[in-house]
């Protein structure tokens, strides 16, 4: 219900009217308000209440969201272009079929958001809060992800190619089945116990990450660099690492049946004290 205090240009969005570019809607109470479609590009909705709001198909280019609550609200099909999210609480959400080309979404809450088909290129999400959201299908070409919480998210035939960092994410018993990963940077992440059947990780950038438990199989990792990676007890039956750096990598109990390692480097890595250490067999 809202509430008596909303300034005149609150009641007027309610009643249908449109926000002029650059209004002052800071802190405004629009729980459960109906703002399906509405042109609200450039609005200052800092620390707003839009808990449950209908802001499907609504205009927010540029908007100002900041430290807005939308715990709950449907921004399906919403157009967020270049708005700035940061530390907003998006908890639950539908931002299904949203467009947040350039968003900054940097510390945003996100948790079991719904982002299936959205479009994030470019966005900025450095440590967000993505447990459990489903990102599905979702465009992520270009979009800073570092120190992202992506623990048990969904991002099965997720597009994270061209560059997108997740260098230090937590994608932990995440679903990345066929996610097209090439070229991303994924530097020191923890992948354990992640699906990544059929992804495409060409090129991608694997240092240092942690894949003990996680599935492979058929997963694409030419050229890709996994120098110091820990991919204990991961299956990777029938991947194919054609060219890929494997140096100091630990495969102790990992299944590469059928995997391909055609011009591999398998250096091994040379322990404190000169001993030379364990490389697993070459199962070419």
């Amino acid at each position: 219900m809202i509430r008596k205090t909303l300034t005149c240009c609150v009641v007027l969005l309610i009643a249908g009217g449109t926000a002029g570019a650059q209004e002052d809607l800071i802190g405004a109470d629009l729980e459960g308000a109906e703002l399906r479609g509405r042109d609200l590009h450039r609005v200052n909705l800092m620390g707003a209440n839009l808990v449950e709001a209908d802001l499907s198909n609504a205009d927010l280019r540029f908007a100002d969201l900041s430290g807005a609550d939308l715990r709950g609200a449907d921004l399906s099909n919403a157009d967020l272009g270049f708005a700035h999210l940061v530390d907003a609480d998006l908890s639950g959400a539908d931002l299904s079929g949203a467009d947040l080309i350039s968003a900054t979404l940097s510390f945003a809450n996100l948790e079991r958001a719904n982002l299936e088909g959205a479009t994030l290129i470019g966005a900025n999400l450095i440590t967000a809060n993505l447990g459990g959201a489903g990102l599905a299908a979702a465009n992520m070409g270009l979009a800073n992800l570092a120190g992202a919480n992506l623990v048990g998210a969904d991002l099965e035939g997720a597009d994270l190619r061209d560059g997108a960092s997740l260098s230090d994410a937590d994608l932990r018993n995440g679903n990345l089945i066929g996610a097209i990963l090439n070229r991303a940077n994924l530097t020191a992440a923890d992948l354990s116990g992640a699906d990544l059947s059929n992804a495409d990780l060409g090129f991608a950038s694997l240092g240092h990450a942690n894949l003990t438990d996680a599935t492979l199989t058929g997963a694409i990792l030419g050229v890709a660099n996994l120098g110091r990676a820990d991919l204990e007890r991961a299956n990777l039956e029938g991947a194919n690492l054609t060219a890929a750096n494997l140096e100091g990598v630990n495969l102790e109990g990992a299944n590469l049946t059928g995997a391909i390692l055609a011009d591999a480097n398998l250096a091994k890595r040379q322990p404190a004290g000169g001993q030379p250490g364990r490389c697993p067999p070459d199962r070419r």
